[in-house]
């Protein structure tokens, strides 16, 4: 019996996952962990994992004793100890494009509400305030310009999406991928430089060791009083309380925030009390269409180690794959073996 265990998961149900696994004769374990302890103590005895947000850590992979793979819900995996994974011949996968469309889109409702002040006129109405000045000063978005923070390929949609608004370019990663670039008319250049000249700053980095606090005091300086900060990505990668003190300070002109350091947040928290700020519950990569289409993939991603298969979507490519406790014979998608 092949048994996967989900750690944790905030739908009303697994249908979609379980049509998928138990299709291929699975059996699916549903769990609400979200401690190490919870953790090792569902997943001890699983074959496969599948991952929302409980944190799999290097203590909770040593004990996962059969685990053959480790599949996360959507991009990040900020919640998986990769390399530890890796060195304990434990696949991992994700699923990277099932919500494209709807992150980038997302970014692009942000920075349209932020340049159209839509949160504040809704709230002026609210209010019974019917004053097409409570959210001046607006200015043009065409020839204003957007910072790309990360360019993989959710800003690449980005991009493509506000080139059409006539806004100018800038993206910076240490791996960039030039060639699209150049087909984007998107300059690559340093942070100090994006943050100096985009009138948005929008966040897209990954969740690393590297990445965390990047944006910081230090850009916020650097960045226009009307800058506005857009944040789809993770939250730690932005300095939290640098941010509410350059936004309370007129330092920026304003956030739209999809993630936080700490969530969920609540009523109470500064960014909540902050009126030139736009927040959204870390529903960025959410429609119908994209919840099925990663809950499914991720699945998939399971099933695939299970037939002898290395995941479509594998992010670790160079770990040492060996089913446990017999060895398996993994099959790489375009040929060539692996145990």
């Amino acid at each position: 019996m092949f048994t996967v265990v989900v750690t944790d998961y905030e739908f009303a149900d697994l249908e979609p996952e379980r049509q998928v696994l138990e299709a291929a004769g699975l059996t699916v374990v549903p769990a609400r962990a979200r401690t190490e302890a919870e953790l090792i103590e569902i997943c001890a005895d699983a074959d496969a994992v599948i991952n929302q947000y409980a944190p799999v850590t290097a203590d909770v992979i040593r004990q996962l004793t059969r685990c053959q793979v480790i599949s996360r819900y959507g991009i990040g995996l900020d919640t998986i100890d990769v390399p530890a994974a890796t060195a304990a011949g434990i696949a991992v996968a994700n699923v990277p494009d099932g919500s494209l469309e709807e992150v980038s889109d997302h970014a692009a409702a942000q920075i349209l509400t932020l340049a159209r002040g839509l949160h504040r006129y809704d709230a002026a109405i609210r209010r019974g305030t019917w004053d097409y000045t409570v959210a001046g000063p607006l200015r043009r978005l065409r020839g204003r310009t957007l910072g790309l923070v990360g360019f993989g390929r959710i800003p690449q949609r980005l991009a493509e999406k506000m080139s059409g608004f006539g806004m100018t370019l800038l993206a910076h990663d240490p791996h960039p991928d030039t060639s699209r670039a150049a087909a984007l008319g998107v300059r690559l250049v340093d942070l100090d430089t994006l943050c100096r000249e985009a009138d948005v700053v929008s966040v897209h980095a990954p969740l690393t060791a590297e990445t965390e606090g990047m944006i910081g005091a230090g850009q916020f300086a650097v960045m226009k009083p009307t800058a506005c900060l857009v944040n789809t990505a993770r939250g730690p990668i932005v300095d939290e309380t640098a941010l509410i003190d350059a936004l309370r300070s007129g330092r920026i002109g304003g956030a739209a925030l999809d993630v936080f350091a700490h969530e969920p947040i609540g009523p109470d928290s500064p960014l909540a009390r902050c009126e030139n700020v736009v927040l959204t519950p870390h529903t960025a990569w959410y429609s119908e269409d994209s919840e099925i289409e990663i809950r499914t993939k991720t699945a998939r991603n399971v099933v695939e180690v299970a037939q002898g298969r290395l995941p479509t979507y594998l992010v670790n490519h160079d770990v040492r794959h060996t089913a446990v406790p017999a060895p398996r014979a993994i099959t790489r998608p375009g040929g060539g073996r692996t145990t």
